[in-house]
């Protein structure tokens, strides 16, 4: 059987990373793409293809597709991961930051989309998987534009389902809970300098504390358990919708289902001490 071809955007860390590493020893043919080829050095060495893509550049993005064709002739599977939390009161934030993230969480993974699609629908078969989070179905203090980021991923990845059933791709979202990443060192560390010193700033550090705990504690899952579930997603013929893992992701979202908005709140506030 031929092998499949896979793209995963920031493969640089993380869960990007680990993806990466299963992926190819699962025997597909993987292309790690992120801003910084040098932070993959390492997966070159275990032939992992490696692109220099920026999702806010759409010159980038093009030639990366574009390279992938000319040698694959092919795209079979999209992993969309590369994204960031900034966090800051909604207040303090600028303008110009909550763009920014946008146009690395959403409008890159929408405009790469954009370009699989068209070689997909020749296939008449392909797979999308948009990395959500469990953060896609609540919010919470300080992260207003990284939330809003991901509830956008979740409604962009439910349109497009439907739309592309009828060419037989597959639309998954993925929902990680706690990740032991540095996505929580990012987070917090932008909190404290955008609202640390603000009429915010009592709340910050409680925030900022809850975070650094998380990070240290059990509760964070490591990268392959997500990197296991992209894998199941991707090897099943028909894959579930969406899938929400690792760091008591399962757990939070089915309080938030149960209970009433200001309950959830109530909740969550308490754990910030």
């Amino acid at each position: 059987m031929e092998k499949k071809v896979v793209l995963i955007t920031g493969a640089s860390s993380g869960i990007g990373k680990e993806t990466a590493k299963l992926l190819v020893k699962s025997g597909y043919i993987v292309y790690g793409a992120a801003r910084r080829v040098d932070k993959m050095n390492d997966l070159k060495a275990e032939g992992i293809h490696l692109l220099e893509m920026d999702v806010t550049n759409d010159d980038s993005m093009v030639k990366g597709i574009q390279s992938i064709l000319e040698k694959e002739k092919r795209i079979d599977v999209l992993v969309n991961n590369a994204g960031y939390g900034s966090y800051g009161a909604l207040e303090d934030v600028a303008i110009s930051e909550a763009k920014y993230q946008f146009e690395v969480n959403i409008f890159g993974l929408a405009r790469l989309t954009q370009l699989v699609i068209p070689h997909m629908r020749k296939q008449r078969s392909g797979k999308i998987v948009n990395i959500s989070s469990m953060g896609g179905k609540f919010g919470e203090p300080h992260g207003a534009w990284y939330h809003a980021t991901k509830y956008a991923v979740e409604g962009l990845s439910d349109s497009l389902r439907m739309e592309l059933k009828q060419f037989n791709i597959d639309v998954v979202i993925i929902e990680p809970g706690a990740i032991k990443t540095e996505w929580n060192t990012i987070a917090r560390e932008n909190l404290l300098k955008v609202s640390g010193n603000t009429a915010y700033k009592d709340l910050v550090a409680k925030h900022y504390k809850m975070l650094e705990d998380a990070d240290k504690g059990s509760l964070g899952s490591e990268p392959i358990v997500i990197a296991k579930t992209i894998l199941k997603s991707i090897n099943a013929t028909r894959p579930k919708t969406r899938y929400a893992t690792g760091g008591g992701a399962k757990l939070i979202l089915f309080m938030r289902r149960i209970l009433s908005d200001r309950m959830f709140d109530k909740v969550f506030m308490s754990q910030m001490k």
